[in-house]
């Protein structure tokens, strides 16, 4: 039985990684997969899941004029998995579109994405995974200033804590810290 996983974490946390490596797996066995991703992350390029180590994968860009379901009814050969990264950009009914194809089709569907934003508020894409996912887990890192478990993402501008402004700015580590919640509220900058 297909069931919708939500795998969180902070920024570094090896999200993008996981997903290379879970595609791999499936396609070394002969077993296709369909990776995803938000056409709002453009930092290597739209339609491209890469990792920071270097990996990097081709994928389907879902904006606002993809309809999901219908996408993935209309393949010309059922996948195994979908894969989705950055699924925190995703609206709801993108979310409601994948717990469609994974109670519909069939598909066990894996995202993978934020919880949280810079502000400590919770994205579109991820508050209705929390709320849909048939299975939900954090992926672990370490705060950027201690050991303790990275929790929250600190936003910065010239070496200064951001707290305010638009919830959506694409960025990676020059723009954004993975922090424990002691250093959120007084990161060591």
């Amino acid at each position: 039985m297909a069931q919708l996983y939500f795998k969180y974490g902070t920024m570094n946390s090896g999200k993008s990684i996981e997903i290379l490596k879970v595609a791999h797996n499936y396609e070394e066995q002969g077993k296709p997969v369909v990776i995803m991703t938000s056409a709002l992350d453009n930092r290597d390029e739209i339609g491209v899941v890469s990792s920071r180590i270097g990996m990097r994968e081709q994928a389907v860009p879902i904006d606002a004029a993809l309809d999901v379901f219908d996408y993935v009814a209309k393949l010309p050969e059922k996948p195994y998995c979908i894969l989705i990264d950055e699924a925190q950009f995703l609206s709801k009914k993108n979310i409601y579109d994948f717990a469609q194809v994974v109670d519909e089709l069939n598909v066990p569907v894996m995202a993978f994405g934020l919880k949280n934003d810079f502000q400590n508020e919770l994205f579109e894409g991820s508050k209705y995974l929390l709320l849909l996912a048939d299975k939900i887990e954090e992926i672990k890192t370490i705060c950027w200033f201690c050991s303790k478990k990275a929790t929250m993402v600190l936003r910065t501008e010239n070496n200064q804590p951001v707290y305010e402004g638009s919830q959506i700015q694409i960025g990676g580590n020059e723009s954004y810290l993975p922090v424990c919640r002691k250093h959120w509220f007084k990161p060591e900058l």
